[in-house]
């Protein structure tokens, strides 16, 4: 795919997801950590804890969340750009750009903390139909998403009318069916298969401690890999259908990798 071929040609992209990865597990063993030491070292004792706190922490946790997912990937879509354009790809660029829009990054992570903690919320009240309701939510605000990162970093838009434009590019050009995603699914676990699993292997022959963290780097890097030449692909497409068509994606093979809303 092409996507990989940019990311080849620019290894030193992969910084950005692997930098996304480590913050983010710095985030969960921080909230574990708070939260465990808040409940006196004994989990037992969160049962009575407020469920106002509870979803307060929630919220506070997909807010910080967003913003490290988004301000990477952001820069990831610039250094995209940057290549695109025929310019001098660095590290350092992408996250000086992603810094110039740090107040826009972070309202948008309020707004996605809020509807990730409210459709939490339904699913965590409303039983098995909440489930399947905020399930199909879920996907649907996934779909509509899927331009957000460079849209709020071209098109000056608040949260609100960054989603509006996401979903209203996705929607006219492939109606509400995107198709794309499930390619880098499959490849996804086509990896795991032919690197994570014979690094476990291999590390198991001397001990299955080795051979576990052996297939978890594996995994690691994989999952950057993968969400590297994700926003990649992205960042094209997006550039394709704003009119800024690039010479390293063929419009007609985008096009075709989408399933046509009617």
């Amino acid at each position: 795919m092409n996507s990989f071929k940019i990311l080849s040609a620019n290894k030193q992209l992969i910084i950005f997801p692997i930098l996304s990865g480590i913050a983010l597990l710095l985030l969960i063993g921080s909230f574990f950590t708070a939260i465990y030491a808040a409940s006196g070292w004994n989990f037992d004792n969160l049962n009575g804890t407020s469920p106002v706190v509870n979803y307060l922490v929630m919220f506070l946790f997909y807010v910080i969340n967003y913003f490290i997912i988004v301000f990477f990937n952001m820069a990831l879509v610039h250094c995209t750009h940057l290549y695109f354009k025929g310019e001098e790809v660095t590290v350092r660029k992408g996250l000086q750009f992603s810094m110039s829009r740090v107040g826009v990054i972070f309202s948008w992570a309020l707004f996605a903390g809020t509807v990730g903690t409210i459709l939490r919320a339904i699913q965590e009240n409303s039983g098995a139909i909440g489930r399947i309701i905020t399930g199909i939510i879920g996907i649907v605000w996934s779909v509509a998403t899927f331009f957000v990162v460079p849209v709020i970093a071209y098109e000056q838009l608040g949260p609100i009318d960054a989603f509006k434009r996401s979903s209203q590019l996705m929607k006219q050009k492939w109606g509400e069916s995107l198709g794309a995603t499930f390619s880098f699914g499959i490849i996804q676990i086509l990896a795991m298969f032919l690197i994570a699993i014979p690094l476990y292997i291999i590390g198991a022959l001397a001990h299955p401690l080795f051979g576990i963290a052996l297939a978890i780097m594996g995994a690691f890097f994989i999952l950057s890999v993968m969400s590297a030449a994700h926003t990649i692909f992205v960042s094209a497409v997006y550039h394709n259908i704003t009119g800024d068509p690039t010479d390293h994606f063929n419009k007609q093979m985008i096009d075709d990798l989408f399933v046509k809303g009617k």
